[in-house]
């Protein structure tokens, strides 16, 4: 039984993190449990280099709370006009690291976030939903349920694990 600690207590950070380890280990009974920690960064990362310390204040900070096989931490923010999230994997020692697919955000969406608002609240303003990033996200706002948060997370997250499938090269 693997035993896997996600540095977030957002459902779609968990299922995504679920959902991709499923995918890629079918044979492997899991555990994935969410553990909110402070990212040490704004609340809403304004470059990658922000949303990536995000990620790695969230890393550290879950490997000091808990043990697990597996320590996963996600960091949304922004890189240019664009959104994103860092996607980081420890175990045993090794780090796996990606970016997930970035997106377009409304020009209004830009200007909020630039007075210093955080992407979710923008984002329930404008489409009048409620905690959506809890749900789909801005990526399911903005395709119209095309695509999900967890889904993009999901592919990213595979990518963060090629360290882990790939042993001897890295």
């Amino acid at each position: 039984m693997w035993n896997i600690a996600v540095a977030s207590a957002n459902p779609a950070k968990i299922n995504a993190v679920k959902q991709c380890f499923h995918s890629n280990f079918p044979e492997q009974a899991i555990t994935v449990t969410g553990i909110a920690v402070l990212s040490g960064v704004p609340e809403q990362p304004m470059s990658s280099a922000e949303t990536l310390l995000g990620a790695q204040n969230r890393l550290q900070a879950l490997q000091q709370q808990v043990k697990a096989d597996f320590y996963v931490a996600i960091e949304a923010g922004l890189d240019g006009d664009m959104t994103f999230a860092w996607m980081l994997i420890a175990h045993n020692g090794k780090l796996g690291k990606a970016r997930s697919a970035s997106l377009m955000l409304p020009p209004a969406a830009l200007k909020a976030l630039q007075q210093g608002q955080e992407l979710g609240e923008v984002m329930d303003q404008l489409f009048g939903t409620h905690n959506i990033k809890q749900a789909g996200g801005a990526i399911g706002l903005l395709t119209q349920n095309r695509l999900s948060r967890s889904s993009v997370y999901q592919q990213a997250l595979t990518l963060a694990l090629i360290p882990f499938f790939n042993q001897a090269r890295f």
